[in-house]
């Protein structure tokens, strides 16, 4: 595995871990973990045939921190970077949570560089309830309870927010270093990335999709609206895997969410149809 760093255009240096030949999967995590928590999906697809790349989204795990720079536009933009300075693309995104948004964003602003999207306890649109998704509970409460324990008690907070959405108590081996990947998140992109994932709304991004989307979703995820994710499925016409788990299905199930993702990237082409110049133009601007 070759381990760098990125920079983007504000300077800030994105950490990746790398590996493998093939066709280009880009791995995004989700709020206050980092590419780690992929480690046995890196191997599985390098293993399978894909040149795999996992980002540290900017506050996370081994990448910089900047005190700002944490909406879901700049975010994108950190993982577009990612794919174009190592020649990634066109690329299956597989964005998990926090980092579905991100790739669902990407793919509807660059369909150049995206060929497949699977969204992994996440349907990309929206972690809370809005008017234009009426799924999930409103984001105010839980927000600002999350804002304060982080203030506050910030250690224990992260402890019981990466362990209380796993279906069932996890491992305390897990649990221990899921709450030491998390500690390497500081407060302030803590705090700033868990707005953006509680307060982005992105339904009008659906129109003109043009990638093929996965949903790999657990049916007991209390951070996730299963009926959310069936509304996209029928909205999208997309394809939709259920499994019986919380938030962590590449942990709770992993077997059958390495079949399910390998199966999504089965058979996808290596390179998207051409983009015309206008569809390309438009997209930047979303």
């Amino acid at each position: 595995m070759s381990a760098r760093d990125v920079v983007t255009a504000d300077g800030v240096r994105i950490h990746i871990r790398e590996v493998g030949d093939g066709p280009g999967v880009l791995l995004i995590h989700g709020w206050s973990l980092s590419g780690e928590v992929w480690d046995r999906q890196i191997r599985v697809l390098a293993e399978g045939g894909h040149r795999v790349v996992a980002m540290d989204m900017r506050g996370h795990g081994l990448s910089d921190a900047p005190l700002d720079g944490y909406d879901i536009g700049t975010l994108t933009a950190d993982a577009e970077t990612v794919i174009e300075q190592r020649g990634l693309g066109p690329a299956a995104i597989v964005g998990w949570s926090l980092g579905g948004m991100v790739g669902l964003r990407l793919a509807r602003r660059r369909p150049d560089l995206v060929r497949a999207l699977v969204l992994v306890a996440s349907n990309g649109v929206a972690a809370s309830r809005f008017d234009s998704f009426p799924f999930g509970v409103p984001a105010e409460a839980p927000l600002s309870s999350i804002l304060a324990g982080e203030h506050a008690h910030r250690v224990s907070l992260r402890r019981s927010a990466v362990g209380d959405p796993f279906k069932d108590t996890p491992d305390p081996h897990v649990l221990d270093w899921l709450h030491r990947v998390s500690l390497q998140t500081p407060s302030w992109a803590g705090g700033a990335a868990m707005r953006t994932l509680m307060c982005t709304e992105q339904t009008d991004l659906l129109d003109g999709l043009e990638v093929p989307v996965t949903q790999i979703v657990g049916t007991a995820d209390p951070a996730l609206s299963l009926r959310g994710a069936r509304w996209l499925q029928a909205r999208l016409g997309s394809v939709l895997i259920e499994l019986d788990c919380g938030h962590y299905p590449m942990l709770e199930r992993a077997d059958e969410f390495d079949d399910a993702l390998t199966g999504a990237l089965t058979g996808l082409p290596t390179a998207n149809p051409e983009v015309n110049g206008a569809d390309a133009m438009s997209g930047h601007q979303v």
